[in-house]
């Protein structure tokens, strides 16, 4: 075969979309290597992906597959709105190990990355400029609800290239469509360059479903003092791919289970008791962070 497959999957909830596309990949993509594969790994399973999810707010919302928790997705939540943007190391560090980038520093933040001063030895934001994407767009939104330009992006080419793992996501673009009863819904388009199907996929969608409703709706809502709802998201990956590694576990966890019920795969996120263990999650992952900080010494 001489091309990557293009995949499209639909799906009224995330749980829905997510399973479909899941299996889809693994029916219809290739295989391929990657520059991640140890000794012995299979080939991955790999194919262009673009995903809709109509009603992204709606239940059964999380896959009981997915490889984490309820308080994961709580974590990478907290995460988006930049809960570890000091977890990134100092660019001009050789020793420093920590992360090249955080998806929210790159919204919040674009154009810039972390140094130490050659003077103080301190942290500093160092770059040619810094941009606040997030509220360039919200401002975009609510100025121009009409408009086509509120996009945001992640990829810096003055220095990703050299990255070893550079960001995954590459761009998000809002539109707002206002319905017959005059409600303004919050339509969402998000392009990965490269997205792990099994690792990563769920908890990057369900992160930026509860993203797009918390920081971009609400904050339209505040300044407008109209409703904004949740409308659909596209979620586009040029790499959906399946690691060789993790097939396996994909079979054991979702494959064999396909012909059970639906419901029995799924979670509503509207459940009391999973909203309980959401939320109540919070102050957990407060101190996890906390204590990661003190043992590592994080500025």
């Amino acid at each position: 075969m001489k091309s990557i497959p293009v995949i499209h999957v639909e799906g009224g909830s995330l749980a829905s979309a997510y399973e479909r596309a899941l299996v889809a990949l693994f029916n219809e993509g290739i295989r391929i290597k990657t520059q991640y594969d140890k000794s012995g790994d299979p080939a991955s399973i790999d194919a262009t992906m673009n995903i809709t999810v109509h009603e992204p707010l709606s239940d059964p919302m999380i896959h009981k597959a997915f490889p984490g928790g309820i308080e994961d997705l709580r974590e990478y939540v907290m995460e988006l709105s930049g809960a570890k943007d000091h977890w990134m190391k100092n660019m001009n560090d050789p020793d420093d190990t920590r992360w090249e980038y955080t998806y929210h520093w790159r919204l919040h933040d674009y154009g810039t990355w972390k140094e130490k001063s050659n003077d103080s030895g301190k942290q500093v934001v160092a770059g040619p400029f810094r941009i606040n994407q997030i509220e360039a767009v919200i401002e975009k939104l609510v100025n121009e609800p009409y408009t086509r330009q509120a996009q945001m992006i992640t990829w810096m080419p003055d220095i990703d290239p050299e990255c070893y793992d550079p960001p995954c996501l590459q761009s998000i673009h809002y539109r707002l469509v206002e319905d017959e009863d005059g409600v303004n819904y919050l339509n969402c388009n998000i392009r990965f360059r490269s997205n792990d199907a099994w690792g990563a996929n769920f908890m990057n969608m369900f992160g930026f479903i509860q993203f797009n409703k918390e920081t971009i709706a609400r904050s339209i809502e505040e300044r407008t003092g109209k409703k904004i709802g949740i409308g659909r998201l596209n979620w586009h990956a040029d790499s959906y791919h399946l690691y060789g590694k993790d097939i396996d576990e994909f079979k054991k966890r979702l494959l064999t289970r396909i012909d059970e019920p639906f419901e029995k795969r799924v979670y509503n996120f509207s459940d009391p008791m999973i909203r309980e263990i959401y939320f109540e999650a919070e102050e957990k992952i407060k101190k996890k962070i906390i204590e990661h900080d003190s043992k590592h010494s994080v500025l």
